[in-house]
């Protein structure tokens, strides 16, 4: 190993608002948002449950229109010690958005989030979907520190053409359980309706990655979503995962994004 590994655990509560920002018409979709509700409904306790007994604080990325139709999942993550950030607030793609529709998202989800918590966020996730120049630079003029919305490295750096003013905390697809588990007839997701992925294969790629970040020295930044690994069954998944964690706290440093972001600073 060359240099001391960084994992910083993130989870992303959508809810409602993936299907609901991401489709059309979905508001006529009882089934297809119900799947969405499921997460605060039964999967965000069990994964704030998991992240308890191993003693791991995360960074849960939250859509303003959550957060404000939910308040006491709010609670939770916050009562849980856990960092909470932007996830836009009616979670739309933001490369579908004009400039000023951007600027409102970011203006009525921060408003919601410091109301709710106390304090403005630190740092936001664009939802899925792309994240554009315009969506930067409304995070910087509304004081974000950092973005945890791009897929180009495994180390974090900061936006050159910000000037420096923005993190950039980057992810990867591999660790993400959302693509590996999302399923929906119609809306149709994903489009080429795959099926659901072996539960056990799925652990592995996370544990595998994980042991290849230790070995290199890089921040590890896995993504949770509590509609889909908040399941009875696939709980397990985080737990095997954390298990594994646990071996090699001694060789690891955990942070939030917004830890990483004072570190860095």
């Amino acid at each position: 190993m060359n240099n001391k590994m960084t994992a910083v655990f993130t989870v992303n509560l959508d809810g409602e608002c993936f299907w609901s920002g991401m489709f059309e018409g979905t508001e006529k979709r009882p089934k297809t948002l119900s799947m969405g509700d499921y997460g605060i409904k039964r999967g965000l306790d069990r994964v704030l449950k998991t992240l308890k007994e191993h003693e791991i604080t995360a960074t849960v990325f939250v859509p303003g229109l959550i957060a404000k139709n939910h308040p006491d999942a709010v609670e939770k993550i916050l009562d849980g010690g856990h960092e909470l950030a932007f996830h836009g607030h009616t979670h739309r793609p933001m490369h579908l958005l004009k400039k000023d529709e951007i600027e409102e998202e970011f203006a009525l989800g921060t408003e919601v989030l410091a109301k709710l918590s106390g304090k403005k966020p630190l740092g936001f996730r664009a939802p899925e979907g792309e994240v554009t120049k315009e969506a930067f630079e409304a995070a910087v003029s509304h004081g974000y520190g950092y973005s945890s919305s791009l897929y180009d490295n495994d180390m974090p750096y900061w936006h050159k053409d910000l000037k420096g003013s923005l993190l950039e905390i980057p992810m990867n697809w591999n660790l993400h359980d959302f693509p590996y588990f999302a399923f929906n007839y119609g809306p149709a997701f994903p489009s080429g309706q795959g099926r659901v992925s072996s539960y056990q294969r799925v652990t592995e790629n996370y544990i595998e990655e994980f042991d290849a970040y230790l070995h290199y020295g890089l921040t590890y930044v896995p993504q949770f979503t509590p509609q889909s690994i908040g399941s009875p069954g696939k709980i397990q998944i985080l737990e095997k995962i954390l298990a594994h964690v646990d071996q090699y706290r001694d060789e690891i440093e955990i942070r939030t994004c917004g830890e990483l972001l004072g570190k860095i600073k």
